[in-house]
């Protein structure tokens, strides 16, 4: 089946969820025809460029009848930010923006005794999703690392759930950070669902902690990077691939 082709939506606001996170609300005729509930699924911001378009993917944060909000986790300044941090920090009402999705889902298997999501500031969006959605007796923890305490934030999540807010003002400099903090929690018994993402170095590191433990089925196991130090997406694309061609190889 082919993709839906890319839509212009309009800018209806933003606001600062946090310090350094920047939640942008767009809507307009091209929600008429977007797909319902599609909350934690990816969208493409398209962005004309001199070499064509660039696209970069953010995440569905909320999605209503007539707009939907995407959080920007703000990190960098200047010529340090990407092309989609900049557009978000300065969209005002009524600019247009093309974009393309929806994409799947990125929801944790629900299947197991108990839950653990890793993340920083760029899935907290997802991982915020996936908490609301979750059964009210689901348990485990979610380890989630922002940049200051003033960008922690109220979540929605069921009361067996234990979030863990990590203080990191230097995102991507630590690549066993999050590895460190998931080594030192209480194990639950049973069955793990495990969904974590982060940058690519962290991620790796999480992967292979968990692959050589053994103990989380492949159903059971969502491990992906959102962003990796020093590289923009189209970069960190191509490093993915490579990562996933040396795991398959």
């Amino acid at each position: 089946m082919a993709k839906p082709e890319p839509k212009l939506f309009t800018v209806v606001r933003s606001e600062y969820v946090t310090p350094n996170m920047l939640r942008v609300t767009v809507g307009g005729e091209a929600m008429k025809n977007f797909p319902k509930d599609q909350e934690s699924g990816y969208i493409k911001l398209i962005f004309p460029s001199e070499h064509g378009r660039l696209m970069r993917t953010y995440t569905i944060r909320k999605q209503r009848e007539d707009e939907m909000d995407i959080d920007f986790a703000i990190h960098g300044e200047g010529e340090h930010q990407g092309i989609a941090c900049k557009w978000a920090l300065n969209a005002q009402p009524g600019d247009e923006i093309l974009i393309g999705g929806p994409g799947p889902k990125k929801l944790a298997s629900e299947n197991t005794d108990w839950m653990l999501f890793v993340g920083d500031m760029t899935s907290l969006p997802a991982i915020s999703v996936n908490l609301e959605q979750l059964p009210t007796d689901a348990k485990g923890y979610a380890l989630l690392e922002v940049q200051t305490e003033s960008d922690i934030q109220p979540l929605n999540k069921p009361e067996g759930i234990q979030i863990k807010w990590l203080i990191n003002d230097r995102p991507g400099q630590d690549s066993n950070a999050l590895l460190d903090n998931i080594k030192s929690l209480d194990w639950l018994d049973g069955s793990l669902s495990l969904w974590a993402a982060c940058e690519f170095s962290s991620m790796r590191n999480i992967r292979a902690y968990f692959k050589d433990r053994g103990d989380v089925s492949k159903a059971d196991f969502y491990v992906s990077s959102y962003w990796k130090m020093g590289l923009n997406e189209d970069q960190h694309k191509v490093e993915k691939r490579n990562d996933l061609d040396a795991i398959e190889a």
